[in-house]
């Protein structure tokens, strides 16, 4: 299947499955995606690759910033209509706790699109969605 293919059945089916083992970071990582109705919530399984300190053990926070980022892409690609990848122009963001070595969550939310910029702003917690331990903002271009 190529790309457009796979995210096609992704959006018609609503299985993340054969478009998060397309893309490599994602398979590394391991993330995964589920739907509740028109919400998604992205998941960063434990696991010792993930690992940035293992004295406290703590994921490396680049892992978290890629999960987020790429949680950001894949949420807009499957908001759209388009079969096209969105192009990443900035991306901000804020450590607020550490992450250790849980399964962790993110949730997206749309803040703005124009025709060609669209605003997204990622929230990743751990334990609980009140105290997250990460929150994003990412700009991303629709069109060129």
């Amino acid at each position: 299947m190529t790309s457009p293919e796979i995210l096609r059945y992704t959006q018609e089916t609503g299985d993340f499955s054969r478009m998060l083992e397309s893309i490599p970071y994602a398979r590394f990582i391991g993330l995964a995606c589920d739907r509740f109705g028109d919400d998604l919530i992205f998941r960063l399984p434990r696991k010792k690759e993930n690992l940035g300190n293992p004295i406290l053990p703590a994921i490396h926070g680049g892992v978290i910033g890629g999960f987020m980022e790429l949680s950001a892409v894949i949420y807009l690609m499957m908001s759209q209509e388009t079969l096209r990848m969105p192009r990443i122009v900035d991306f901000s963001l804020d450590y607020l706790r550490a992450g250790l070595n849980r399964e962790t969550f993110a949730e997206c939310q749309l803040t703005r699109q124009g025709n060609r910029v669209a605003n997204v702003m990622i929230t990743a917690w751990q334990k609980s969605r009140s105290q997250p331990i990460a929150t994003a903002r990412a700009h991303f271009l629709l069109d060129d």
